[in-house]
């Protein structure tokens, strides 16, 4: 199964991932995490996604190649796309954003979750960078949802399925 879990900020989409992880995959599972611990704040979500997780889960942390990261591992979670195309602006890398997400698509096992925002359902952010950082968020989500078999929007803790 290849699975995205979209939604907005804080709407329960790791949790959800975590929980049809433990679900339907068998034999090792990896945790692929894109976050960085850039300050407190983000330090302490890290921390709690660790909790989360406990043992059940081998974790991979990678904030930019996530197509190479994903190559030779079985199931996987991948939390999350936002952050990683974060990354790829912040360490200006945006010239790579096709080939690595083409390759990120392209490794993607039958048994992968991923987890992303839903960015579109709010306004057209007043400054160039962030507008350009949806528009490149979308094109992330659009590819991947199309290579999924199952997509699942988060409202409110509650999945809603769209594919």
């Amino acid at each position: 199964m290849i699975a995205l879990i979209t939604g907005g900020v804080k709407s329960g989409k790791s949790a959800r991932a975590l929980e049809l992880a433990r679900r339907s995959f068998e034999g090792p599972r990896y945790f692929l995490a894109t976050a960085e611990p850039v300050d407190a704040e983000m330090r302490r979500r890290i921390a709690r996604h660790q909790e989360e997780r406990g043992d059940a889960f081998i974790t991979i942390e990678e904030k930019l190649d996530i197509d190479k990261a994903i190559a030779d591992v079985g199931p996987v979670v991948v939390d999350c796309i936002p952050l990683w195309v974060n990354n790829l602006l912040h360490y200006q890398r945006e010239e790579d954003f096709t080939a690595i997400l083409d390759a990120f698509i392209w490794n993607m096992n039958r048994d992968c979750i991923v987890v992303t925002n839903e960015t579109g359902l709010g306004n057209i952010p007043f400054d160039e960078t962030t507008r350009h950082y949806n528009i490149l968020l979308a094109e992330a989500n659009r590819k991947i949802a199309a290579a999924a078999d199952r997509v699942e929007l988060m409202v409110s803790g509650i999945p809603l399925k769209v594919k």
